[in-house]
């Protein structure tokens, strides 16, 4: 019953593994993938990935903001975009595949890399919020250095399935999200930042899934991420919700259903 709502299988790290990640990821009880993509070309290959392993493996098409921008990409091993997305053909084009798709994202806006582009950022992203809105898909969220302005462009959106990925805003952001409703993400590296046992301490199980953001965050030094790992954050969740490992895996896998399966 393990899942691992948001991984970049897309990565030239997983290309030649592919076969056995996923041969690896069934033994270890893992039930469903969601490979996400990032840009154009990116999309186009998760899209594929998840046609060839489509028992386990689900695809959300990504608008990642920094490529949106035409910018150069920050995580090396991804596939390159370019030049800037053109964000209606995109939206076509995850239209044209809905059925094939089940999220957007990741999405948002990330203020670290580039805070001049604040503007355009945010234009971009209540472009992204509108079409997700009309698609009715749940949406996953990238939020680095921008979480209040994200979190306040989503509450006056229509939007109700939302997966807040690796989320690293304070006390007060995580309280705001959570009395939305919005479901946060746990990265597998949990084991190590003390930050996500705090937000999980913070938030219902009911608004909690598993991530890897694979192949970063592993909770292992130096090695490269795994689905596998997810079992990482159950064990980590259940310590701090005192409670037992599989009943914290039966639970994160309803959320999972509910958010993704759901639509």
């Amino acid at each position: 019953m393990l899942v691992d709502v948001h991984i970049h299988l897309d990565h030239k790290y997983y290309s030649d593994k592919l076969d056995q990640i996923i041969s690896e990821s069934k033994k270890a009880g893992v039930k469903y993938i969601v490979t996400s993509g990032i840009n154009t070309p990116s999309n186009r290959k998760n899209l594929e990935i998840s046609k060839k392993y489509k028992d386990i493996v689900k695809f959300s098409a990504g608008l990642y903001t920094i490529d949106l921008l035409g910018l150069p990409s920050d995580e090396p091993g991804l596939p390159r975009q370019y030049q800037k997305i053109n964000i209606e053909e995109e939206f076509a084009w995850i239209k044209k595949n809905k059925d094939n798709i089940i999220s957007i994202g990741e999405v948002g806006m990330d203020f670290k890399i580039s805070t001049d582009t604040k503007k355009k950022q945010t234009e971009n992203f209540q472009k992204i919020i509108e079409f997700t809105e009309k698609l009715k898909k749940p949406i996953v969220i990238h939020s680095r250095k921008a979480e209040a302005e994200i979190i306040d462009m989503l509450e006056s959106s229509n939007l109700k399935k939302v997966d807040m990925h690796c989320f690293t805003g304070n006390k007060k952001l995580i309280n705001k999200a959570s009395d939305l409703g919005f479901s946060f993400s746990i990265p597998s590296i949990i084991n190590i930042l003390e930050h996500f046992k705090m937000l999980v301490d913070m938030v219902p199980l009911t608004q909690l899934l598993t991530e890897t953001d694979g192949p970063w965050l592993s909770p292992i030094p130096n090695e490269m991420n795994h689905p596998k790992n997810v079992q990482e954050s159950i064990q980590e969740i259940a310590k701090v919700k005192k409670m037992e490992q599989d009943e914290v895996k039966k639970n994160i896998f309803m959320n999972f259903q509910k958010m993704f399966l759901k639509c």
